[in-house]
C-alpha cells in the first residue's frame, strides 16, 4: 500500500524552504504516523551526534503512538539500528557512523516547560500539539538552535480561538510553515466501511472537527446544534438604529459587537474581541474606550 498525496508531501518536506510543518485534520487522517517517518528520515540524513524531542501529551501518548509504530516500520528496521532506553526515554538511531539520539517528552500541564530547559535540539516533532499547554511548546521551540533545525507540528482540531490555531495556523504563511490539512481520505489505509462508522458517530461540532478536520467551536455554546448555515450577510447601510454591545474583561478577553436594525431584523454588522492574556498585554479603559469609539465611527449610537 502506497502514500497518499498528502502524505507525500509530508515526506516532501524537508526538502522544501519551509522551517515548519503543520498537520492538522480529522482523526485516523495517517497525520502523525507518516510524519513520524519522515521526521526520522530527515534527521538521520541531515545530522550527526545531535538531539532531538519527540513529544506528545504524556511519554506514554509517544511511546503508544509514535515510537511502537516506528519499531515496527520494515524499512527502519532494515536500514537503520533502533536502540531505545525505557527507562531514560530516549531512542538512538545509527546508521554506519552516524547517530542520533531522540528524547520523548511529556507536555501535560504549565510545569512540564521545565523539563525540556536546557536541551539543545536539532529539532522538535510536536504530537497533539493543541493538547500542549503555550509555555511547553513555546520554550521547545526556544531549544531548536541548531543551523537547519526545523519544527514538526500535528493535532486535530479544537476551538477556533485556540492559541495554536491564532499562533501559527493562521499566521503559517509568515512563519514559513507548511500548513497541510487532513481528512479521513488522505488516509489509504482506511476502508470505506470504517470512513463511513465514523462520519456517523459524530455531529456538530464534533463532526467538523473529527471528520471535516475543522477548527469549529464546541464547548460553551449555548445552542449545540448552531453551527454556519445559521449565518447571514446583513445588508449594506443606512440602518434605522444602532446599539453596541460589550462583554468587558480585565484578564478575560473583551468583546464588542455593533448592531444595526433594518426591517425589523437585529444584525450584527462589526465587531471587536481583544484578549490581553494572550496577547501578554492588558489594555487600560482608555485603549478600550478609543477601540469603542473606532467600532461605532459617526453612528448614532
Amino acid at each position: 500500500m502506497g502514500f497518499s498525496e498528502k502524505q507525500r508531501q509530508v515526506l516532501r518536506f524537508p526538502y522544501t524552504p519551509y522551517s515548519a510543518l503543520i498537520c492538522d485534520g480529522a482523526v485516523r487522517a495517517g497525520k502523525t504516523s507518516v510524519m513520524s517517518l519522515s521526521f526520522i528520515l530527515w534527521a538521520m540524513g541531515r545530522f550527526n551526534g545531535c538531539a532531538f524531542a519527540v513529544c506528545g501529551k504524556s511519554v506514554g501518548s509517544v511511546e503508544r503512538n509514535i515510537l511502537t509504530p516506528l519499531l515496527s516500520v520494515r524499512y527502519l528496521q532494515e536500514h537503520f539500528s533502533l536502540c531505545y532506553n525505557r527507562g531514560g526515554h530516549v531512542l538512538t538511531v545509527r546508521r554506519g557512523t552516524r547517530e542520533n539520539r531522540f528524547y520523548l517528552f511529556g507536555g501535560k500541564d504549565e510545569s512540564s516547560y521545565t523539563l525540556i530547559q536546557g536541551v539543545t535540539l536539532a529539532g522538535v516533532l510536536l504530537d497533539e500539539v493543541a493538547l500542549m499547554p503555550r509555555s511547553f511548546v513555546e520554550q521547545t521551540i526556544a531549544r531548536c538552535s541548531v543551523t537547519g533545525s526545523r519544527l514538526w507540528f500535528s493535532c486535530n482540531p479544537e476551538s477556533p480561538a485556540h492559541w495554536f490555531y491564532q499562533e501559527w495556523v493562521l499566521k503559517a504563511g509568515g512563519k514559513k510553515a507548511l500548513r497541510l490539512r487532513f481528512t479521513m481520505d488522505d488516509n489509504p489505509g482506511l476502508s470505506k466501511e470504517v470512513r463511513e462508522r465514523y462520519a456517523g458517530t459524530f455531529q456538530g461540532a464534533f463532526y467538523r472537527r473529527f471528520v471535516l478536520g475543522e477548527w469549529a467551536v464546541a464547548e460553551g455554546l449555548v445552542y449545540d446544534f448552531f453551527d454556519r448555515s445559521f449565518v447571514r450577510e446583513a445588508p449594506e447601510e443606512p440602518f434605522e438604529e444602532w446599539y453596541v454591545s460589550v462583554d468587558y474583561g480585565t484578564s478575560n478577553p473583551t468583546s464588542m459587537g455593533l448592531w444595526g436594525r433594518k426591517g425589523g431584523v437585529w444584525y450584527r454588522t462589526g465587531e471587536y474581541y481583544y484578549d490581553g492574556r494572550a496577547a501578554r498585554r492588558q489594555k487600560t479603559d482608555e485603549e478600550y474606550a478609543d477601540d469603542l469609539a473606532g467600532l461605532a465611527g459617526d453612528r448614532p449610537v
